[in-house]
């Protein structure tokens, strides 16, 4: 829901601001799917809501629920018809979480990830981006609440389509919705904002948010690989982002997460863990410092998945070498909602 409209609305009308909070209460809080039912608004007031704002700027094209039931993944089409997907994943028993979306495609251009396959087509706005925690909000209230009261949709996560950071501005200002209270009510703690490395957004990020979590999409710990396989590092290297990290590390002190997908015979090898220790020992701060290691999810390229051994050596080294790290379970790869295979379905 477009929150600017919906003041402007009230203000351009001259109806009571206390009915501004209870419209932004019923529709993003306690999740009411129309206007038209929120029965504390005189029903003058719920008909000119009811035709003025959308409560959800897109449709569902698709919806795919995993095997396991971990995993939910939407397929969205939005106004102007481009394509963005959103995945509600439940990491451990009874908690959810969203991944999603600041971009319609990336302009990054990842050789491993699917979501680049497609380009880049645009930005996505405040409302667009917030509405899909909305959407999951709706979603969690309508068919996953009624079979279990005690579920907790805490977290969100600036992971699917899009770099966050070349949208700045606009994850910045939903950063901002989703954690007021008067509106979405998330902890600051409950967010985490995925980059592959924009390092002069990183700065902004710890001054604006030393509450958010952090995380890297690094994959390589070689410029000349990294740069093969991610353009960015061309533009922001190892070195480049080494210091940032420092600089964000002495700003707010939380644990950044580093991300590195495991590829088959591509950085997976004793050497690549011993570059990626060094790394990260460089950093100078290897306790707030936690590597998930993901094995890559199969979508072409000509790219497999490392081997279960293979993964489990590479975590040894790691650890052997100081690194804080665990192997992550990517959650929703039968319904192409895991790591590195989001991408728009025609």
């Amino acid at each position: 829901m477009d929150n600017k409209k919906l003041e402007k609305l009230i203000l351009e009308n001259g109806i009571p601001k206390y009915r501004l909070s209870q419209i932004q209460k019923a529709i993003l809080i306690d999740a009411q799917e129309s206007f038209l039912n929120i029965s504390n608004l005189p029903l003058e007031l719920r008909t000119i809501l009811n035709k003025e704002i959308e409560i959800l700027p897109f449709k569902i094209k698709t919806l795919l629920v995993s095997k396991d039931e971990r995993a939910i993944k939407a397929l969205l089409v939005l106004k102007d018809e481009n394509l963005i997907e959103t995945v509600l994943i439940s990491p451990k028993p009874d908690v959810w979480s969203a991944c999603i979306s600041s971009q319609a495609g990336c302009a990054l251009g990842c050789l491993f990830c699917a979501t680049g396959k497609e380009g880049f087509k645009r930005d996505l706005t405040v409302d667009e981006i917030t509405s899909q925690v909305l959407f999951w909000r709706q979603y969690i209230k309508n068919n996953l609440a009624p079979k279990n009261e005690n579920l907790k949709f805490e977290n969100i996560v600036y992971m699917g389509m899009g770099e966050p950071f070349l949208n700045w501005e606009n994850v910045k200002e939903s950063i901002i919705e989703l954690t007021d209270p008067k509106l979405f009510n998330f902890r600051n703690r409950g967010i985490a904002v995925s980059t592959a490395g924009v390092v002069d957004k990183i700065e902004d990020f710890a001054d604006t948010f030393p509450q958010a979590n952090l995380a890297i999409s690094l994959h390589f710990a070689d410029n000349a690989k990294r740069s093969e396989f991610m353009k960015i590092n061309k533009l922001h290297d190892l070195n480049k982002l080494k210091l940032a990290l420092k600089n964000y590390l002495s700003k707010s002190n939380r644990r950044i997460f580093i991300e590195y997908i495991l590829m088959d015979k591509v950085n997976d090898t004793k050497e690549d863990a011993l570059k990626l220790a060094k790394f990260l020992k460089e950093i100078n701060s290897a306790k707030l410092l936690h590597v998930n290691l993901i094995r890559y999810n199969s979508i072409g390229f000509g790219l497999n998945p490392s081997s279960p051994n293979t993964t489990q050596k590479f975590k040894d080294i790691l650890k052997k070498e100081g690194v804080t790290v665990t192997i992550r379970k990517s959650l929703g790869a039968d319904i192409s909602g895991a790591c590195g295979q989001l991408a728009g379905e025609k």
